[in-house]
């Protein structure tokens, strides 16, 4: 069975609460075998080319000139691509193949450019370019269903936001760690005396007082140790994710937000790109030798405009860029087929075209990660894709 606690809200920053939700969402579940598989949605739609910059690309310069003040290109990938500078930190990373990235792609949506629409496709990854209300779980939950012996496990949600991406019949359990559950003694003897003679709730009682005794003594330890290094939220993130899939958790889905960025790009984007590269190198640290059999796929809704606005941003736009950690993927390499930035080659002559399905990656994972079967994946997982020939993005 399903449990779930979730802390529900909505904030009215940037254009939609879509595109930036008050608190991030993690969500866990346990599954047989050694892989671990983190799925992080970056809600907001960020901006792959600003992310992983085609410097080689003679259009790039053109479109991003506040983004290239100063000549500020970032740390190089390739002769052909940089890394944004407030992604540096992650280089050690890609030289040692623990970090990669495939460029130009994108869902089946197109032309509306709704964050709400794009993140529920994303999630739903049904394959069609418009939302289907009644599709109720998300393609990681389809994937957990395929997965043998696959049980519920204690698990944990940050914040407000459900991830549709886990949602579905496979038991999922989430909860809130920031949420108070704390029973005193009268009321853990009340709870047993109260359900003494009923099995079913004797045994919810004995679930939440066990709960309650876990969360206090790991929320004392983090206390200790954020008193002594106060960590990011990012950091917090993944050092939290990581503790859980050291045990019995294999996949764990979580969100970040505050990618939308019409407006000052440089900086906001920067904030975001620093948070995200502490979420990663916390689940790499925490994580340990575990890290060599994990795979996190950062994923976003939809990319943003070739060109920058007038207000030294850029707009909701198409294809994007999907990033790409851990110690199970071939890294060290963009992956994907550049489509170029002249206006020709620009879909409908102001976003990236994609070139790929960003489904096809994430169904290419679990392939290489789970072994499952390529039609199922097509056909139950990620409804009418075509993956296409393997990129072998896993080690």
């Amino acid at each position: 069975m399903s449990r779930r606690l979730f802390l529900r809200g909505s904030a009215l920053i940037g254009c939609s609460a879509a595109a930036w939700p008050m608190m991030s969402p993690v969500t866990f579940a346990a599954a047989p075998g050694d892989e671990r598989l983190v799925v992080i949605i970056l809600r907001g739609a960020m901006d792959g080319l600003d992310v992983v910059r085609p410097i080689g690309d003679p259009d790039y310069a053109r479109y991003r000139k506040d983004s290239l003040t100063g000549g500020e290109t970032g740390p190089a990938l390739t002769d052909f691509y940089a890394l944004h500078p407030a992604l540096s930190d992650l280089m050690p990373l890609w030289h040692a193949r623990e970090l990669g990235f495939a460029h130009a792609v994108a869902t089946p949506y197109r032309d509306k450019r709704s964050h709400f629409d794009g993140q529920d496709i994303l999630e739903a990854g049904t394959g069609l370019d418009v939302p289907q209300p009644q599709v109720r779980d998300g393609w990681l939950n389809r994937m957990l269903q395929a997965v043998p012996d696959l049980h519920s496990n204690t698990a944990y949600a940050v914040g407000r936001d459900e991830m549709k991406v886990i949602e579905g019949a496979a038991p999922v359990m989430s909860w809130a760690p920031n949420t108070q559950l704390r029973l005193s003694d009268q009321s853990q003897r009340l709870l047993e005396q109260v359900y003494a003679e009923d099995p079913l709730f004797h045994a919810a009682s004995q679930e939440a007082i066990a709960i309650s005794a876990k969360l206090e003594s790991e929320k004392s330890g983090r206390s200790m140790r954020m008193s002594a290094a106060p960590k990011s939220e990012g950091a917090q993130l993944g050092a939290f994710t990581a503790g859980r899939l050291r045990e019995e958790t294999r996949i764990a889905s979580f969100s970040l937000s505050g990618w939308d960025t019409h407006h000052n790009q440089r900086s906001v984007l920067s904030g975001r790109l620093r948070e995200l590269s502490a979420t990663l190198l916390a689940l790499k640290s925490g994580l340990g030798p575990v890290w060599g059999k994990t795979t996190v796929l950062a994923m976003t809704e939809f990319g943003r405009t070739a060109r920058e606005n007038g207000t030294t941003g850029t707009d909701h736009g198409t294809g994007g860029a999907l990033i790409m950690a851990g110690g199970a993927i071939k890294g060290g390499k963009v992956y994907g087929r550049w489509p170029g930035l002249s206006d020709a080659n620009l879909f409908e002559q102001r976003d990236l075209m994609p070139t790929a399905d960003v489904r096809a990656y994430a169904a290419w994972a679990m392939r290489g990660m789970f072994g499952f079967d390529k039609t199922l994946l097509e056909t139950k997982v990620f409804p009418r894709l075509d993956m296409g020939n393997d990129p072998r993005i896993i080690a």
